[in-house]
């Protein structure tokens, strides 16, 4: 995840990392900086980044009392976001 956040502007960066560091002191993020996307899988969230090139998301899940995984990143090119994306966050999921 390291990798792709650091192909993003630094503009995008600092959204991601303040939101990191908001998520790592217990808080709950409001929209439009994160939404929850509950109804594909209890926990799941995503945080939502945007700058002059694009859109980008980046997929998380909350355990509560244990951690929070950032499952998967990517740039969001359409208005719904993409099954494969989805899938691909649900298969990390898993292998937690």
């Amino acid at each position: 995840m390291e990798e792709f956040i650091k192909t993003l502007s630094s503009t995008v960066q600092e959204v991601v990392y303040d939101a990191l560091t908001l998520l790592e002191d217990g808080e709950t993020l409001p929209m439009p900086l994160s939404r929850s996307l509950a109804n594909i899988h209890k926990g799941l969230h995503e945080i939502r980044a945007r700058d002059s090139s694009g859109a980008y998301r980046i997929i998380y899940y909350i355990k509560v009392g244990e951690a929070v995984y950032l499952l998967h990143g990517f740039t969001k090119k359409t208005q719904k976001t993409p099954q494969k994306e989805l899938r691909l966050a649900l298969r990390r999921l898993k292998e937690l």
